[in-house]
């Protein structure tokens, strides 16, 4: 019988999760969970650059974008969305930045995982997946720019 660590385990798990997820996005231009219709899990896209930081959004202040409903913490922050959503709303579609880059894929993007680099929002998968990504940065956006309208096409 053979032996696998919980360590392995969970990796084997992340991956099996990882690709799954990209399948199972495919088609779409932006990112929702399987049981939500909300785009970036909820969070207020608009507060990553006046606040610096993630913020839950509230059905309160929400707006429909790209086939994906988007919530706000505020009515300011709502106001600015619908007056620029391609400002706010993050590259890739909320997707992982690294997936769709490295691997030409989609995969899930986490809204606590993120940056903002030349004043465009980019997130990824999770903390180690955001790490890969940080070490070029620059070349990923390229590559990504570049592999993105074929993901759409899918």
């Amino acid at each position: 019988m053979i032996q696998i660590g919980e360590t392995t385990m969970k990796r084997i798990l992340t991956l099996a999760l990882f690709l799954w997820t990209s399948t199972v996005f495919a088609g779409d231009a932006i990112y929702t969970s399987l049981f939500s219709s909300n785009a970036v899990s909820g969070y207020d896209t608009v507060a990553y650059f006046t606040q610096g930081k993630p913020v839950k959004g509230s059905k309160k202040f929400k707006t429909s974008y790209k086939g994906a409903n988007w919530l706000f913490s505020s009515a300011e922050n709502l106001a600015k969305f619908k007056q620029s959503p391609d400002k706010y709303a993050p590259q890739y579609g909320g997707f992982c930045a690294w997936a769709v880059a490295a691997k030409n894929d989609r995969a899930s993007g986490d809204p606590k995982r993120w940056n903002i680099v030349d004043g465009k929002l980019y997130l990824n998968y999770d903390k180690e997946i955001q790490g890969k990504w940080q070490k070029d940065i620059p070349g990923f956006i390229a590559t990504g720019d570049k592999n993105w309208p074929g993901l759409l096409n899918k």
